[in-house]
This record gives structure tokens, sequence and C-alpha cells, in this order.
């Protein structure tokens, strides 16, 4: 069943014709799910450090705190790595000390573990006379427990990230090989961990047995390139060969690809999110065009909800490719009816107390002339906490739009993620303790609706059960260690 209220609904007929952003952290964006990690590896190629920086620029909306690059020439490993984004970061003479023909990058987003340089990605330690480095997606949702115990045993831990404990569990089976040790490693933990381990000669690709992250491999000449979204590859002009399975354990060495599958019995859940919202337009993730894929979530709105209004328009770049597929669907003109500033950067001057939401106004400004009077149809492709919503709403309100509806290409967030994706808390989750209704008059809407769970599946072409929809209905496919997730998520 779809989500939906509206004021005054009996006496307003409905329509039956057939017709992501870097910045500073303020409420603006913590209004908004903020973003998974990104992977970036390139094994075999003389200017690997200089692709891996390609690829991670490519892959900045996937994290804004920290970048870093890894590097090997088969004897030494050289890293550089910073807070901040990528551009700043590296440079042409940074670049050229990152020698040899491998590399690893990551930019990161926290989900566990402070944003502080300790805990920048990749992460490496030395361990019996070898390198290891590890750039991961995700979370581990029993690295407490596992942590506690490695510590009791003797361990000693450099950061606060959950990473760091698969290198610690890898270092104790290494006598059995690296393959063994990743079989092993792979065996005690538990979450979704897209992540890339390097030495100073070897790559090993892994994917959780449930595939909740995406991460794909690719080829250019004779190197091999492995990324978390394709649009990365596309940017170094890679060939896409194929996604990395889940559960399988991948290694690129001189010998070339070979692959190993774990006896780990489960189904997929491939992170609904990553369409949603995470997932560059131009990349396609678990064989979905996440174009595409956004802009059926908006045909599938114009089903569920065909609304007299006189224009569609969503809040820039969220809920663009939903608002197109609306548009489309309806015959309702689409409008850029709020400007995007592109040049928002960090700022450090706050604005007096008279200035109240700059942080959300300083990004997006309506077009009076375009709104006034108007019966006015926001697409959004989420609502976490609704605040930035409100004041957006109001702004539209106050330059004379004649009425504001919204609909959301998902459905409402009632639960928090376990598995990389940092919502706010269940109790900061505005549809955790407000009915649809009660959100409606909380933005000051004429209406609002939410895309059925059922028809969101639609749009993906994936069947369900290869989904998680926890985020929505609450349903964990991997249960969490309980400890971690009181201490660290709710």
């Amino acid at each position: 069943m779809s989500c939906f209220t509206c004021r005054h609904m009996a006496s307003r007929p409905l329509r039956v014709d057939g017709g992501q952003s870097t910045g500073s952290w303020d409420k603006s964006v913590a209004d908004r799910p903020r973003e998974a990690c990104g992977i970036f590896a390139v094994y075999g190629h003389p200017e690997a450090a200089k692709l891996t920086y390609f690829g991670l620029y490519a892959l900045q909306h996937r994290g804004q705190e920290s970048a870093g690059i890894v590097s090997s020439d088969g004897k030494r490993v050289m890293e550089y790595k910073a807070m901040g984004l990528v551009p700043d970061i590296f440079n042409e003479q940074i670049l050229d000390g990152l020698q040899g023909d491998m590399a690893l990058g990551h930019v990161r987003y926290s989900t566990t573990g402070s944003s502080l340089l300790v805990n920048a990605q990749p992460f490496r330690i030395h361990y019996s006379g070898k390198s290891f480095a590890i750039a991961h997606n995700g979370n581990f949702v029993n690295a407490r427990m596992i942590r506690e115990t490695l510590e009791n045993e003797g361990s000693i831990f450099q950061t606060s990230m959950d990473g760091e404990i698969v290198l610690q569990l890898t270092a104790k089976s290494i006598k059995k090989g690296l393959e063994e040790a990743m079989v092993s490693t792979m065996a005690q933990v538990q979450g979704a961990y897209s992540m890339v381990i390097m030495t100073e000669d070897t790559m090993v690709v892994v994917r959780d047995p449930h595939g909740f992250r995406p991460l794909c491999l690719g080829r250019l000449d004779e190197s091999y390139v492995v990324a978390s979204e394709t649009c990365a590859l596309d940017l170094v002009e890679a060939e896409y060969l194929r996604d990395v399975e889940p559960g399988e354990i991948l290694i690129i060495d001189r010998g070339g690809l070979r692959s190993i599958y774990p006896k780990i019995q489960t189904r997929r859940s491939q992170c609904i999110f990553e369409l949603i919202y995470f997932a560059r337009p131009d990349s396609d993730v678990f064989g979905q065009n996440v174009y595409l894929f956004r802009k059926k979530q908006g045909e599938f709105l114009a089903k569920e909800y065909p609304l007299d209004v006189d224009l569609v328009m969503p809040f820039p770049d969220s809920g663009n490719y939903a608002a197109i597929g609306y548009t489309q669907s309806s015959g309702i003109p689409f409008e850029m009816g709020v400007i995007r500033n592109h040049y928002v950067g960090r700022t450090f001057i706050q604005p007096s107390q008279s200035m109240r939401d700059f942080g959300v106004k300083v990004k997006l400004n309506p077009v009076k002339e375009l709104l006034k009077g108007q019966r006015v149809l926001i697409i959004e492709d989420s609502i976490i906490r609704g605040t930035t919503a409100r004041t957006r709403v109001k702004t539209l309100r106050k330059i004379g739009a004649r009425e504001v509806h919204m609909l959301v290409s998902c459905p409402p967030h009632r639960f928090t993620c376990h598995y990389g994706i940092d919502f706010s808390s269940k109790g900061e989750l505005i549809a955790a303790r407000k009915s649809v209704q009660e959100i409606r008059e909380f933005l000051g809407l004429d209406s609002l609706g939410y895309l059925s769970i059922d028809n969101l599946v639609k749009a993906t072409h994936i069947p369900r059960h290869d989904l998680c929809l926890a985020c929505f209905d609450g349903k964990y496919p991997v249960p969490t260690d309980q400890k971690f997730t009181k201490t660290c998520l709710e």
C-alpha cells in the first residue's frame, strides 16, 4: 500500500491523463543520508597512482571527509592520505612520489570510527616482513565483539575504525597463506564489506556474501581496475568486465585473476539505497542503470499519485531524475523551480543570528517569478529528519506559491541502517515517530505521498528477496552485535 496524505483531498481533482553534493557539514547536510565510502584500485599499470586519483575523483560523492592512496612497485609500499577532498589533497608532485604499477585508493565518510586522519583509509600495517593495506566500504556488525576478543588476546589497535579488524584477523592466519587467511577472516566477520586488500605484489578483492555494497571489475589495456561504481571505470576509460560476485574472493597477481568462493550459504541483500540515493546516475549498480531506475521511480509515482498541479520540480540534485520520470509520465511541465549554487564550499564564517537557515538558503534559491501563484509539486528522493524540507517549503510559501505538494520516490525511512549508511538515529527519523499525515503537517504541505515498497521493487527489476529493504521494513538480513548497535548506531 502506498503512503499518502492530503489536505482537503476531497475538494481537489486528481489528474489522470497519461501524461548529490559536496560541502560543509551543516544542518542541511545533516538532514540527508550520509555517504558510503568509495574504493578504486589498479593492478599492472605504470601510472597506477594517477589513474587511482582520477578514479577517486569520480567517486568523490561517496565520501568527502578524507582520501588516500597506497601504491607499490613490487617491493616498497608508499602512501599518502589526508583530510578533505581529492583535488585538495593530491597534486602532481605527490602522485609522482606514489610509484609502482599497483595502487589502492579510498574516499571516506565515517560510519564507525571518528573523522580523524588516523582513521583515514587505506589503512596499512606491517606484519611479519610484509605490508598489508585495506580500503573498505560498509560496516561489520560484529566488529565490537571481534575487537574485544582480539584485544583480550593481545592485539593492539591503531584506529577506531571497524575495517582494522580485517587486517588483524588476516595477520593471525597469514601463516596459512594469504588466500586461506582471507577465507578464515570472511568466516568470522559479518555485515557489509566490499573491500580491497593490497600487499607489495598482490591484490585481494572481496565482497560480502550478501552483496550489500557494489564493487566492479574492469580492464584497461593489460591492467585490471576495481571500483565501487562503473562511473569511475568510465573516467579512466577502462572496460567494464563484471561485478565482483557476492561472497567472492578475487586474487589479482602476476599470474592473472583467480577466484575463491567460500562455502557461506546466504541470500543476496543488495542495498536499495545505493540505487535510490548514493550511486552516481551515470553508474550501473547491481545490473541496473541508476539514471533509468530513478526515472522509473518517477513514473511509478505518477501512477500512484496523479495530482492536478501546474508544474513538477526537484530540489537539486536529489529529486532530479524521478522528477523527469514523473513529468514524462504525467505530461505536467517540468521546471527547475530552485537554482543550486554550485560554488558553495566549506563555510567557516558563521552568519549572524538574524540570518536564520543560512545553511539551507545559501545552496538553493527559488525562481520567484516562476513559482508565484502556482500549484507546485516537489519530487524528493527521501525525507530523513524533515527539518531542511520544512524550511524549503516555508520559503516557497513565502514567495507566493499557491499550493505546495511533495512526493517522495521511496517509502518512509522508519529504521536505521547497520550496514554502512549513516541515517540519523531512529529517534531522529521523522517517519519513525510521526505518521504520514503528521509529517505533512510538520512540513507545511498541501499533500504528501511516498512511493510504495512494491513499486520501488518493480522499478529495480531485481527480485525482492535479493534486496535489503531494512530501512523501510525493519527486516535486517544480518543479525547485529547488539552491544555494538546500541553503542554506535542508536
